[in-house]
Protein backbone atom coordinates (compact mmCIF):
# COMPACT_ATOMS: atom_id res chain seq x y z
CA UNK A 1 0.00 0.00 0.00
CA UNK A 2 1.27 3.30 -0.82
CA UNK A 3 0.78 4.97 2.60
CA UNK A 4 1.29 2.38 4.42
CA UNK A 5 4.73 2.96 7.48
CA UNK A 6 8.17 1.45 5.45
CA UNK A 7 8.60 -0.91 8.47
CA UNK A 8 5.11 -2.23 7.68
CA UNK A 9 5.75 -2.11 3.67
CA UNK A 10 9.11 -4.09 4.25
CA UNK A 11 7.31 -6.33 6.56
CA UNK A 12 4.45 -7.00 3.51
CA UNK A 13 7.10 -7.00 0.95
CA UNK A 14 9.06 -10.20 2.72
CA UNK A 15 5.95 -11.83 3.60
CA UNK A 16 4.95 -11.70 -0.45
CA UNK A 17 8.23 -12.78 -0.92
CA UNK A 18 7.95 -15.86 0.94
CA UNK A 19 4.40 -16.09 -0.16
CA UNK A 20 4.11 -20.32 -1.14
CA UNK A 21 2.03 -19.80 -4.11
CA UNK A 22 3.25 -16.06 -5.98
CA UNK A 23 6.05 -15.85 -3.79
CA UNK A 24 10.05 -15.66 -5.45
CA UNK A 25 11.22 -18.96 -6.11
CA UNK A 26 14.58 -18.49 -4.41
CA UNK A 27 13.29 -16.75 -1.27
CA UNK A 28 10.79 -19.32 -0.70
CA UNK A 29 13.85 -22.35 -0.25
CA UNK A 30 15.98 -20.17 1.86
CA UNK A 31 16.03 -20.98 5.44
CA UNK A 32 17.80 -20.14 8.43
CA UNK A 33 21.32 -21.91 8.00
CA UNK A 34 21.15 -20.22 4.25
CA UNK A 35 20.51 -16.82 4.88
CA UNK A 36 23.00 -16.77 8.00
CA UNK A 37 26.03 -15.89 5.47
CA UNK A 38 24.26 -13.26 3.85
CA UNK A 39 23.24 -11.36 7.19
CA UNK A 40 27.14 -11.50 8.10
CA UNK A 41 27.98 -10.69 4.91
CA UNK A 42 25.60 -6.86 5.18
CA UNK A 43 26.99 -6.15 8.31
CA UNK A 44 30.72 -6.04 6.84
CA UNK A 45 29.15 -4.03 4.21
CA UNK A 46 27.43 -1.98 7.26
CA UNK A 47 30.93 -1.25 8.15
CA UNK A 48 32.84 -0.63 5.10
CA UNK A 49 30.22 2.45 4.66
CA UNK A 50 30.95 3.80 8.04
CA UNK A 51 34.86 3.42 7.05
CA UNK A 52 34.23 4.74 3.56
CA UNK A 53 32.02 7.87 5.62
CA UNK A 54 29.59 7.81 2.90
CA UNK A 55 26.12 8.58 4.34
CA UNK A 56 24.22 7.35 1.34
CA UNK A 57 26.21 3.96 1.13
CA UNK A 58 25.78 3.64 4.84
CA UNK A 59 22.03 4.42 4.18
CA UNK A 60 21.74 1.75 1.77
CA UNK A 61 24.19 -1.08 3.52
CA UNK A 62 21.38 -0.32 6.85
CA UNK A 63 18.51 -1.39 4.67
CA UNK A 64 20.21 -4.71 3.57
CA UNK A 65 21.11 -5.16 6.95
CA UNK A 66 17.54 -4.23 8.62
CA UNK A 67 15.78 -6.73 5.89
CA UNK A 68 18.09 -9.69 6.48
CA UNK A 69 16.31 -9.10 10.79
CA UNK A 70 12.96 -8.76 8.48
CA UNK A 71 13.60 -11.66 6.83
CA UNK A 72 14.77 -14.17 9.68
CA UNK A 73 11.51 -12.72 11.29
CA UNK A 74 9.23 -13.86 8.43
CA UNK A 75 10.97 -16.94 8.52
CA UNK A 76 10.71 -17.25 12.48
CA UNK A 77 6.78 -16.29 12.22
CA UNK A 78 6.09 -18.98 9.57
CA UNK A 79 7.43 -21.41 12.62
CA UNK A 80 5.19 -20.12 15.01
CA UNK A 81 8.40 -18.68 17.09
CA UNK A 82 7.98 -14.68 16.98
CA UNK A 83 7.55 -11.73 14.46
CA UNK A 84 9.28 -9.01 13.69
CA UNK A 85 7.03 -7.15 16.65
CA UNK A 86 8.68 -9.30 19.33
CA UNK A 87 12.08 -9.02 17.81
CA UNK A 88 11.50 -5.26 18.17
CA UNK A 89 9.78 -5.72 21.37
CA UNK A 90 12.45 -7.88 22.62
CA UNK A 91 15.53 -5.15 22.25
CA UNK A 92 13.66 -2.56 23.50
CA UNK A 93 12.50 -3.91 26.31
CA UNK A 94 16.27 -5.49 27.10
CA UNK A 95 17.30 -1.66 26.32
CA UNK A 96 15.59 -0.18 29.07
CA UNK A 97 16.28 -3.07 31.30
CA UNK A 98 20.10 -2.20 31.13
CA UNK A 99 19.77 1.69 30.94
CA UNK A 100 18.21 1.78 34.76
CA UNK A 101 20.24 5.30 34.53
CA UNK A 102 18.27 6.64 31.99
CA UNK A 103 14.46 4.76 32.15
CA UNK A 104 14.74 4.16 35.86
CA UNK A 105 15.39 6.40 39.35
CA UNK A 106 19.46 5.32 38.86
CA UNK A 107 21.71 7.97 39.55
CA UNK A 108 23.45 9.17 35.99
CA UNK A 109 26.90 7.34 35.07
CA UNK A 110 29.99 8.10 33.45
CA UNK A 111 31.11 5.51 30.21
CA UNK A 112 33.24 3.88 32.72
CA UNK A 113 30.22 3.13 35.19
CA UNK A 114 28.35 2.03 32.36
CA UNK A 115 29.96 -0.36 30.74
CA UNK A 116 30.73 -2.14 34.20
CA UNK A 117 26.92 -2.37 35.03
CA UNK A 118 25.96 -3.33 31.29
CA UNK A 119 28.14 -6.00 31.66
CA UNK A 120 27.06 -7.01 35.43
CA UNK A 121 23.47 -6.63 33.77
CA UNK A 122 24.53 -8.84 30.98
CA UNK A 123 25.72 -11.36 33.69
CA UNK A 124 22.98 -11.90 35.65
CA UNK A 125 21.04 -12.67 31.97
CA UNK A 126 23.40 -15.37 31.37
CA UNK A 127 22.41 -16.55 34.84
CA UNK A 128 19.01 -16.21 34.00
CA UNK A 129 19.53 -18.60 31.40
CA UNK A 130 21.85 -20.87 33.35
CA UNK A 131 24.63 -19.67 31.73
CA UNK A 132 26.98 -19.34 34.36
CA UNK A 133 30.74 -19.69 33.27
CA UNK A 134 32.66 -16.43 32.69
CA UNK A 135 33.18 -17.59 29.08
CA UNK A 136 29.02 -18.48 28.37
CA UNK A 137 27.25 -16.72 25.83
CA UNK A 138 30.41 -15.65 23.84
CA UNK A 139 28.82 -16.69 20.23
CA UNK A 140 30.78 -19.17 18.63
CA UNK A 141 29.64 -17.69 15.24
CA UNK A 142 31.99 -15.36 15.20
CA UNK A 143 34.86 -14.38 13.46
CA UNK A 144 37.93 -16.42 15.11
CA UNK A 145 40.02 -13.08 15.77
CA UNK A 146 37.31 -11.03 17.35
CA UNK A 147 35.64 -14.62 19.34
CA UNK A 148 39.17 -14.94 20.94
CA UNK A 149 39.47 -11.19 22.19
CA UNK A 150 36.05 -11.42 23.66
CA UNK A 151 37.12 -14.76 25.48
CA UNK A 152 40.19 -13.36 26.45
CA UNK A 153 38.35 -10.14 27.82
CA UNK A 154 35.86 -12.15 29.95
CA UNK A 155 38.30 -13.78 31.38
CA UNK A 156 40.26 -11.13 31.99
CA UNK A 157 37.22 -10.00 34.08
CA UNK A 158 37.90 -12.85 36.17
CA UNK A 159 41.11 -12.17 37.12
CA UNK A 160 42.80 -14.63 34.44
CA UNK A 161 44.59 -12.05 32.63
CA UNK A 162 48.98 -11.06 32.02
CA UNK A 163 49.76 -7.97 34.31
CA UNK A 164 50.89 -5.60 30.82
CA UNK A 165 51.70 -5.92 27.21
CA UNK A 166 55.76 -6.90 27.92
CA UNK A 167 54.27 -10.21 29.67
CA UNK A 168 52.43 -11.29 26.83
CA UNK A 169 55.17 -10.12 24.61
CA UNK A 170 57.30 -13.08 26.60
CA UNK A 171 54.59 -15.32 26.12
CA UNK A 172 55.08 -14.92 22.71
CA UNK A 173 58.38 -15.40 22.64
CA UNK A 174 57.62 -18.69 24.12
CA UNK A 175 55.13 -19.58 21.53
CA UNK A 176 56.83 -18.63 18.65
CA UNK A 177 59.93 -21.33 20.06
CA UNK A 178 57.18 -23.87 20.62
CA UNK A 179 56.37 -23.51 16.64
CA UNK A 180 59.79 -23.32 15.65
CA UNK A 181 60.19 -27.16 17.71
CA UNK A 182 57.38 -28.40 15.64
CA UNK A 183 58.49 -27.70 12.24
CA UNK A 184 61.31 -30.00 11.94
CA UNK A 185 57.95 -32.85 11.98
CA UNK A 186 56.01 -30.72 10.26
CA UNK A 187 52.86 -32.46 11.60
CA UNK A 188 49.84 -30.67 10.71
CA UNK A 189 47.99 -31.33 13.45
CA UNK A 190 50.57 -29.87 15.71
CA UNK A 191 51.56 -26.84 13.82
CA UNK A 192 48.31 -26.23 13.61
CA UNK A 193 47.72 -26.65 17.35
CA UNK A 194 51.00 -24.36 17.84
CA UNK A 195 50.45 -21.77 15.29
CA UNK A 196 46.98 -21.44 16.56
CA UNK A 197 48.00 -20.90 19.86
CA UNK A 198 50.86 -18.19 18.62
CA UNK A 199 47.56 -16.19 17.22
CA UNK A 200 45.86 -16.57 20.02
CA UNK A 201 48.81 -14.78 22.05
CA UNK A 202 48.64 -12.14 19.66
CA UNK A 203 45.15 -11.17 20.50
CA UNK A 204 45.76 -11.09 23.89
CA UNK A 205 48.42 -8.95 23.27
CA UNK A 206 46.05 -6.64 21.06
CA UNK A 207 43.68 -6.41 24.05
CA UNK A 208 46.24 -5.40 26.32
CA UNK A 209 47.29 -2.37 23.90
CA UNK A 210 43.62 -1.81 24.27
CA UNK A 211 43.53 -2.45 20.34
CA UNK A 212 40.80 -4.81 18.00
CA UNK A 213 42.85 -7.56 16.63
CA UNK A 214 40.40 -7.45 13.79
CA UNK A 215 40.96 -4.19 12.68
CA UNK A 216 44.49 -4.43 13.30
CA UNK A 217 44.32 -7.27 10.78
CA UNK A 218 41.98 -5.61 8.37
CA UNK A 219 44.67 -2.64 8.78
CA UNK A 220 47.52 -4.77 7.25
CA UNK A 221 45.37 -6.51 4.60
CA UNK A 222 44.47 -2.79 3.28
CA UNK A 223 48.13 -2.12 3.51
CA UNK A 224 49.64 -5.27 1.69
CA UNK A 225 46.72 -5.14 -1.47
CA UNK A 226 48.20 -1.35 -1.61
CA UNK A 227 52.06 -2.26 -1.43
CA UNK A 228 51.71 -5.13 -3.45
CA UNK A 229 49.66 -3.19 -5.93
CA UNK A 230 52.08 -0.33 -6.32
CA UNK A 231 54.52 -3.32 -7.20
CA UNK A 232 52.32 -4.83 -10.00
CA UNK A 233 51.70 -1.16 -11.38
CA UNK A 234 55.55 -0.50 -11.24
CA UNK A 235 56.10 -4.42 -12.97
CA UNK A 236 53.98 -3.51 -15.83
CA UNK A 237 55.57 -0.25 -16.58
CA UNK A 238 58.61 -1.90 -17.18
CA UNK A 239 56.41 -4.35 -19.63
CA UNK A 240 56.69 -7.34 -16.98
CA UNK A 241 53.86 -8.96 -14.21
CA UNK A 242 54.66 -10.76 -11.09
CA UNK A 243 55.66 -13.72 -12.20
CA UNK A 244 57.78 -12.81 -14.92
CA UNK A 245 59.84 -11.54 -11.82
CA UNK A 246 62.55 -12.49 -9.28
CA UNK A 247 61.44 -12.02 -5.49
CA UNK A 248 64.48 -9.65 -5.03
CA UNK A 249 62.81 -7.56 -7.96
CA UNK A 250 59.67 -7.28 -6.20
CA UNK A 251 61.17 -7.21 -2.92
CA UNK A 252 63.15 -3.74 -4.05
CA UNK A 253 60.45 -2.83 -4.98
CA UNK A 254 58.35 -3.25 -2.20
CA UNK A 255 60.89 -1.57 0.10
CA UNK A 256 60.17 1.64 -2.45
CA UNK A 257 56.80 1.30 -1.90
CA UNK A 258 57.06 1.54 1.71
CA UNK A 259 59.26 4.45 1.88
CA UNK A 260 56.90 5.95 -0.63
CA UNK A 261 54.60 5.15 2.82
CA UNK A 262 51.98 3.24 1.11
Amino acid sequence: MPNEPPIQGLINVMAALRDPETGCPWDKEQDFASIAPYTIEEAYEVRAAIAAGNPAMLKDELGDLLFQVVYHARMAEERGWFNFEDVAATIKDKMIRRHPHVFGQEAARSAVAQTAAWEAQKAAERAGLAQHGALDGVAEALPALKRAQKLTSRAARVKFDWPNAEAVLEKLDEEVAELKAELEGAKPDRLADELGDLLFVLVNLARKLGLEAEACLEGANKKFTRRFGWVEAKLAARGRAPRDSTLEEMEALWIEAKKEGL
